[in-house]
């Protein structure tokens, strides 16, 4: 099976997704098909042995829309086959940005027609409308321009009707569908009065109006539906688009599609990185706050890893490149981003469903409305004919498609911005409901690698010396215990010395001679296996009763400190932890440490429930134990975590962790804080605000709108033209969409 996400052109309201939904679909070859309204995408997973993506980009043009796929994504042999047939464009890098751009120029051209022509038909109609008497002649002939101008202003709407006929062919009616019957019912009917002399008003104005009206809202629409795609091009702005590759004495400059691994590259102060790779010469500082939202550039020298999209500041150096294209970190950021975007919430099905049945419902509520006018109420064909073109325009069902995608898009561009990428929607829906957060304990609540986190200097010797004499000679070592002396001493400024004789004794610790004097560094029974007197006993014991690790160090016989070495907790950790305790969030430790070494983090940090002693495939079990009481977040980094993160309701992976933990976690915290981990609970929690307003609200405006638009209230007086119809169908819409653009201004 392969996957493909295509630009979709054209399309008007949330049934205009759903036809193409379903005439992919029925495509033999084509396994799955979701298309988002929001963000005007298809996302497409097929057959290539069965069915083409050239021939899957036909369907969807037979069906009225346009396709718009980047060149890059295309074989020459696409690109041969495709030109320009059906309603398929060949885009560049940015099709998608040029397509939005594209649609709303279209828009607005199309709005100004209709408005230039409108207007002489409104004027031509106001004597009528004011049952003001005019000369037969002149009415006669203000009928033919009427026709002449109302003709422009659908024209200038004629997408309306080429894809609302075309949907209603392939059984899956739109909103182009409504539009189309009830402008066409008013201008067919127009068109008979004025010109086969039948008893009747024309109603040329309210054709054009509706027109007029129906593209300023999709005007409107496509300018606020282009906003709630920000997040995504910021994130596409930070890639360069050139790199200087050095070619053997010479640097020249090339697109960044034609950096290859294993090149070399040149960066000059003030510029972005390219792709990510390994430092192999020259240091600088880098901002990388893009990625980490840590503000304070970070130091690169030979060896370290730097991050395509980083701005380099004040120094040159040069880079290999690791990881290009696809696989680069911003690169994965973003189709994580795009993901969660194209993705469907559970809440949305309830919409996608009641689409899916809105449009046929409406056509056969206007009939009922047309039939009882004219045949039960005898108002005559006019007022019939009014009650139906209403009831056709004041329907939306764009406003129940637009209430989940648009929230969620701009959910997705606060999570950018905030170092919090969920990959799918559902996860949203599912943190608002969390009640237990599970932590991994090593490198999620601790840093996951030793340091020193006490030195008890014993006897006459100083704690410097103490320090310097184990350090010079556990430099000798690789154990990660003598890598954290070493780092400790060298913390501290000290300058070891060259250690001699060095032997390490396996299960106990090692031996040498530094400087004068014999160093012996170990645990208690090394001690006593050397018969070297040790008086701190009680010292020892409480270091250890703290989950920590201690050796003892000795020099010439006799013991003259402690050092303890232990896994040492974020510093960010106990305010995650009370976070989560004020928004009434149960937290949980699971870890495969002894139940000492657990309880001790634990304690640090305020988590009381703690299931130590795990193994990696019995996390999953308990994990799946707890969820029996409610939604769990299970939240880790490590190879080991990965079943867990995949069992729990949600998994929230942290981004500094391998690449198995975040490909398998549900939202990943690209900064490595465990503080978003509350952040993106209430993420969860005020997107999920947003989308139930957005449903009310359409709900609401359709249950009233449309039994009034029928004449449910007419026995008060209360009564609704087609063109207030066509102007409150319009303005459901944009509302929608501007309520999700509100999100904007929301700080986690």
């Amino acid at each position: 099976m392969e996957k493909r996400t295509l630009v979709i052109r054209g399309m008007d309201c949330a049934s205009c997704s759903m036809s193409i939904e379903k005439a992919l679909g029925r495509t033999k070859g084509v396994a799955s098909a979701s298309v988002n309204y929001a963000n005007g995408k298809a996302y497409v997973e097929f057959d290539p042995s069965i069915i083409s993506i050239v021939e899957i980009e036909k369907k969807i043009g037979d069906v009225g829309y346009g396709v718009v796929r980047e060149k890059m994504e295309m074989t020459p042999e696409e690109h041969a086959a495709m030109g320009h047939e059906h309603g398929v464009s060949l885009g560049i890098k940015d099709s998608e940005r040029q397509a939005r751009e594209q649609e709303i120029s279209d828009y607005k051209k199309r709005f100004a027609i209709a408005l230039v022509f409108t207007v002489p038909v409104f004027i031509l109609a106001l004597p009528m409308m004011l049952g003001i008497a005019e000369p037969q002649l002149f009415a006669q002939y203000g009928r033919y321009l009427q026709f002449a101008f109302s003709t422009v202003v659908l024209a200038a709407g004629s997408h309306f009707f080429s894809r609302g006929f075309k949907a209603m062919r392939y059984l899956a009616p739109t909103m182009d569908s409504l539009v189309a019957l009830g402008v066409g019912a008013a201008y067919v009917y127009s068109i008979a009065t004025t010109f086969l002399c039948l008893q009747g008003f024309a109603y040329f104005e309210i054709a054009a109006l509706l027109i007029m009206f129906i593209l300023l809202g999709k005007t409107l629409e496509a300018i606020t539906k282009g906003k709630t795609g920000e997040a995504i091009r910021a994130l596409v702005a930070l890639a360069p688009k050139t790199a200087r590759v050095v070619r053997g004495k010479e640097v020249a400059e090339i697109p960044i599609e034609q950096v290859k691994p294993g090149d070399i590259l040149e960066i000059r102060p003030g510029e972005k990185i390219p792709v990510d790779g390994i430092v192999v010469s020259g240091e600088s500082h880098v901002d990388e706050s893009m990625i980490t939202g840590e503000p304070m550039p970070v130091r690169k020298g030979r060896g370290d890893r730097t991050v395509g999209g980083t701005v380099n500041k004040n120094g040159s150096f040069r880079m290999r490149a690791e990881k290009v294209g696809s696989d680069t970190v911003l690169t994965q950021i973003i189709k994580l981003v795009e993901e969660a975007q194209g993705s469907k919430a559970p809440i949305q099905k309830l919409a996608d469903t009641a689409s899916a049945y809105f449009v046929p419902a409406v056509v056969v509520f206007a009939l009922i409305a047309f039939a009882y006018w004219l045949f039960f109420a005898k108002a005559g064909f006019e007022a019939a004919l009014s009650a139906f073109i209403a009831t056709l325009m004041i329907a939306c069902p764009c406003a129940l498609g637009l209430a989940t995608p648009t929230a969620v898009v701009m959910s997705s561009g606060i999570g950018a911005r905030n170092g919090i990428l969920a990959k799918n929607t559902e996860a949203l829906e599912i943190l608002e409901k969390t009640k237990t957060v599970v932590f991994d304990k090593t490198g999620t609540i601790t840093e996951g690698s030793p340091g020193v986190s006490d030195a008890i200097a014993l006897g006459r010797g100083g704690m410097e010396e103490m320090l310097l004499i184990a350090a010079s000679l556990e430099q000798k070592s690789e154990h990660p215990i003598a890598q954290a002396i070493v780092e400790h001493a060298k913390e501290k400024g000290l300058m070891l010395q060259e250690a001699r004789k060095f032997s390490a004794i396996p299960g106990f610790g090692v031996r040498g001679i530094v400087g004068k004097g014999s160093v012996l560094i170990g645990n208690a029974k090394l001690m006593r296996k050397e018969k070297i007197a040790f008086t701190a006993q009680a010292a020892l014991e409480r270091l250890e009763n703290q989950g920590k690790t201690a050796v003892i160090v000795a020099r010439d016989g006799k013991a003259v400190g402690i050092i303890a070495v232990s896994d040492r907790v974020k510093e960010t950790s106990k305010e995650a932890i009370e976070a989560l305790g004020k928004q009434g969030i149960g937290v949980a430790m699971i870890t495969g440490d002894n139940e000492r070494s657990a309880r001790a983090v634990a304690t640090k940090v305020g988590i009381k429930t703690v299931i130590a002693n795990v193994l990696p495939q019995e996390k999953e079990e308990k994990v799946r134990e707890l969820m029996k009481s409610g939604k769990v977040v299970f939240v880790g980094d490590g190879i080991n975590d990965a079943p867990a993160l995949a069992a729990a309701d949600v998994g929230i992976a942290i981004g500094s962790g391998t690449d198995v933990a975040i490909e398998t976690g549900d939202v990943v915290l690209v900064k490595g804080d465990i503080r978003d981990v509350s952040k993106a609970i209430r993420l969860g929690k005020y997107t999920m605000k947003k989308i139930r307003q957005n449903l009310f609200w359409a709900f609401v405006y359709n249950v009233v709108g449309i039994p009034v638009a029928m004449g449910a209230l007419s026995g008060f007086g209360i009564t609704i033209n087609p063109v207030i119809a066509g102007a409150a169908m319009a303005f459901s819409s944009v509302s929608v969409v501007g309520n999700a653009l509100l999100m904007r201004f929301y700080r986690l």
